[in-house]
């Protein structure tokens, strides 16, 4: 299924019925008076988040999403039928914006959160609504509200707690398929993921949500390769794990300056992004020799100052270690939020 992030689209809420101008006319009741009744509401139209959906691919080819228009009002005080809402199902992490004034409307967080996009027009009051002591037989009666029309413009952000970065080819596909369910395309050539790709990682009763991002490269910010399509999809997650393919190097100044590149475009794009906790993984290492593997790992680990890890999504070597510290590092960061939750109350 392609993965669509962006779509642009109008909500229309439905019209109010006409209020009815009628009156009684029974066999025995010869001055009847007014007896039109109301007219029903429109649909509102409401966005809501589905777990269940990844992509707003389900939008594509569909512009204006519109409630239904309520009824008329009829005789003997009878109201018309409100009606129908149109609820829009979409995944969780989208964001609402108006499409002209680029506010943002809404962002939809959680499963099951609803919000009211477009409210539908109030029915139409009928003649009898309008009966007073001065005024038996008023001849008149309203006509419903008109709908709302919206411009929106809908962007996915997704939500995950991991995002695996890097330069393409680093092998974020191959570790995504190697500590999750997920079976993204893997080959030997840059850009294989032209989407993200998300999977659940297991740790006994534990879980956590990993997601791949295309490999970005020099000027991604700028738009360069695939550009900012993806950028924003970091935003969201709580930590990185940074892969660099050392198997492709001679020395370690190259692998330090590929990882220097990718923290460069993050920088640019949103400078609060490399204030992430971040993970860094030499890749790759099944075809390197250990006193390969050890001298760009001493290297790396003095010129960063941090910890670096060698990992293998082919042979599997150090990706339980790798899993078992994604999981601490959400659990560390879940615990601040909670600590920054109770200060803020």
């Amino acid at each position: 299924m392609k993965f669509i992030d962006e779509v642009d689209i109008e909500v229309h809420s439905g019209a109010g019925g006409k209020g009815c101008v009628s009156y009684r006319r029974e066999k025995y009741v010869p001055m009847g008076g007014p007896d039109g009744g109301d007219g029903g509401h429109g649909g509102n139209v409401y966005f809501m988040g589905d777990e269940g959906l990844n992509t707003l691919m389900h939008f594509r080819g569909l512009k204006t999403f519109k409630g239904k228009d309520g009824d008329n009002g009829a005789s003997s005080n009878m109201q018309g039928a409100d009606g129908d809402d149109m609820i829009l199902k979409v995944p969780v992490g989208t964001l609402i914006y108006h499409r002209e004034t680029g506010d943002l409307i809404c962002d939809i967080t959680e499963h099951g959160q609803k919000y009211l996009a477009a409210e539908g027009g109030l029915g139409g009051k009928g003649n009898a609504y309008f009966k007073s002591s001065t005024h038996q037989t008023p001849r008149f009666a309203q006509n419903g509200q008109p709908g709302i029309e919206i411009p929106i413009r809908l962007e996915l952000k997704l939500l995950a707690d991991i995002a695996l970065i890097g330069l393409p080819n680093a092998g974020k596909s191959t570790l995504i398929s190697a500590i999750s369910a997920a079976r993204p395309k893997i080959a030997d050539y840059p850009f294989t993921t032209l989407e993200p790709n998300l999977g659940v990682v297991q740790l006994g009763e534990k879980t956590l949500v990993v997601t791949d991002i295309p490999g970005l490269i020099e000027g991604a910010a700028e738009g360069k390769g695939l550009g900012t399509k993806f950028l924003k999809h970091i935003e969201r997650t709580s930590a990185l794990v940074h892969l660099i393919d050392c198997s492709m190097f001679l020395e370690e100044f190259e692998a330090i300056e590929a990882y220097s590149i990718v923290r460069d475009e993050l920088g640019k794009h949103n400078p609060e992004l490399l204030n992430k906790k971040e993970i860094v993984c030499l890749t790759k290492i099944d075809a390197m020799t250990e006193e390969e593997i050890e001298k760009f790992r001493s290297s790396m680990e003095e010129q960063l100052d941090r910890r670096v890890l060698p990992i293998s999504g082919v042979s599997g070597r150090n990706i339980d270690l790798l899993k078992q510290l994604m999981l601490k590092t959400k659990e560390i960061i879940d615990q601040e939020k909670a600590k920054e939750g109770t200060h803020g109350n």
